[in-house]
């Protein structure tokens, strides 16, 4: 199951740079993961700075 982001994301990016599938993006205020690409493995959980990713 993949992770998502909520709306406390802060678009900073961190969690981008740590996905090792490339499966996160800057979407509309937030940025987003694509659910199909994630293999949940957690590393963008643990970067993000606000908390604002959790499993789906």
């Amino acid at each position: 199951m993949a992770r998502v982001i909520s709306d406390d994301c802060v678009s900073c990016g961190t969690c981008e740079g740590e996905c090792p599938v490339g499966a996160i993006s800057q979407g509309d205020g937030k940025f987003v993961i694509d659910a199909d690409s994630c293999v949940d493995c957690g590393a963008c959980e643990a970067a993000c700075p606000t908390g604002a990713i959790s499993e789906a």
